[in-house]
């Protein structure tokens, strides 16, 4: 369903941002910003009290926005209000929230809403056959992540139940701007590529046009990049009109980074 955006030879940049941060409105500003600069597709965040997978970043976006009373129906809402970009948008939210509501619900007003698919970080593939089950009764994708701890027989597991593609986390660690991965992210890229036909979109760390293409010089897809993004949304020393005009040219730049493929040290 939504894997179009990794047809021909586009790589795509799917962002990242925290609904409701720094408000609900302006987190929507922000997104049809990121839409506007060129990204593929956004993960709208959906705040939580918890975020294990998450760093300093994402983790205080998430704290201002529960402040707020922004909820995943409010989430949802905000994804309606995007749909008509055409372009995906998955929700990303740990699993409490959508338990609350419940599987059957959630997946049929995120279907409604015209979300294209979910992820759940913290729900296990072995656990998640009700879920991928009703994602797939109401046309959503499922997006699963691999780590470079991930097994190669669990590793395959994974990309045969997501149906987008196999979301490969860059570090051992949690999210946050890094200004370059290690060398074993680019191994691990390499491995998952060998033995999965989906496609790969790498994400937590990458913060720059080198880091974009080394990783898909490595063999990835696609870039998911958040905080790197949330942090542009943190400035509080600028006017929002410059802020979001920073946030377009960072967006515009690593698009363009998408397309450009960086040599390693040994093929220089």
């Amino acid at each position: 369903m939504s894997s179009r955006i990794f047809s021909g030879s586009n790589h795509p940049l799917i962002t990242y941002l925290m609904a409701g941060y720094p408000t609900l409105d302006r987190s929507l500003e922000a997104a049809e910003i990121v839409f506007k600069a060129g990204a593929d597709a956004i993960e709208l965040g959906v705040p939580f009290s918890d975020p294990i997978a998450d760093g300093p970043l994402i983790q205080k976006a998430s704290t201002v926005a529960l402040r707020q009373n922004v909820s995943l129906r409010l989430v949802l809402d905000m994804a309606g209000r995007l749909s008509g970009s055409g372009r995906p948008i998955y929700i990303m939210s740990y699993l409490n929230p959508i338990l609350r509501m419940g599987y059957a619900e959630f997946a049929a007003q995120a279907s409604r809403s015209g979300v294209s698919g979910v992820i759940i970080p913290d729900l296990p593939v072995e656990l998640a056959a009700e879920w991928v089950r009703t994602a797939w009764a109401n046309r959503l994708d499922t997006v699963f992540l691999a780590t470079p701890a991930t097994s190669t027989p669990r590793l395959k597991r994974i990309a045969q139940n997501s149906t987008a593609f196999v979301y490969l986390v860059s570090v051992y660690g949690v999210t946050g701007v890094r200004d370059e991965l290690p060398e074993y992210t680019y191994e691990f890229i390499r491995r998952a590529k060998s033995v999965v036909s989906r496609p790969l979109a790498l994400g937590f760390g990458v913060s720059n046009p080198r880091t974009v293409s080394h990783a898909l010089k490595a063999g990835a897809d696609g870039v998911i990049v958040g905080s790197l993004l949330i942090s542009k949304l943190m400035n509080q020393e600028s006017s929002w009109v410059d802020v979001l005009a920073n946030l377009e040219n960072t967006v515009h730049t690593l698009k363009q980074a998408t397309s450009t493929a960086v040599p390693t040290e040994e093929e220089k």
